[in-house]
């Protein structure tokens, strides 16, 4: 193996918040193009307990990304999304904030919009009629966002700096530090000294 390719496996453990077993943790540092350094997390238990994530080692700029999305080919712009990333959509009164739970990904908007529908469906299970009636009224307009009947604008913004909308059409700015202040960071910060 090429010792500019090889990775170094560190291993924790600690104590599983579900079972009180123990809980193996791998951490291996990683380079991927546009996010930089990153550490792949792998976590497993024996009672079937398992969390994998990818934390972005790199802090950039505080950014604003802002996209039109109003036709069918609008659906295809490259969504990259960090742990620290807030995914706004006004029309639908949509706010994805970051949280104990937040994932890395890399999409384009229509998976975005995937995932919202999937948050929906868990809401329309739920039998209460109010937000069972407007999860299914979000629904019906998403479906009429991916056949270019609708109009939106999806807002990604980053105290962090790691997360992208790629595209042409997408707009994008640095957010001032009280701008960046606002918005929240998810639950891991790594800082270097």
């Amino acid at each position: 193996m090429n010792s500019e390719h090889s990775t170094i496996l560190t291993v924790t453990k600690s104590v599983c918040p579900l079972c009180s077993k123990e809980l193996v943790t791998n951490w291996v540092k990683d380079n991927i193009p546009f996010f930089g350094e990153v550490m792949h997390i792998t976590s497993r238990c024996e009672c079937g307990l398992r969390y994998s994530d990818t934390l972005i080692m790199a802090q950039f700029k505080p950014v604003h990304y802002e996209m039109k999305v109003s036709t069918q080919d609008d659906l295809d712009a490259r969504v990259v999304h960090s742990t620290s990333g807030t995914i706004r959509i006004p029309e639908l009164g949509i706010d994805i904030e970051p949280g104990p739970a937040s994932e890395s990904f890399i999409s384009n908007i229509e998976g975005v919009l995937d995932r919202v529908s999937d948050i929906l469906e868990m809401v329309v299970r739920w039998d209460e009629e109010d937000k069972t009636r407007r999860a299914q009224e979000l629904q019906s307009t998403i479906k009429k966002i991916k056949a270019g009947e609708f109009e939106i604008t999806v807002i990604l913004e980053d105290p962090m700096g790691n997360s992208a909308i790629i595209a042409e059409k997408a707009k994008h700015w640095e957010l001032t530090e009280d701008e960046a202040a606002c918005l929240k960071t998810g639950m891991i910060i790594f800082e270097k000294e």
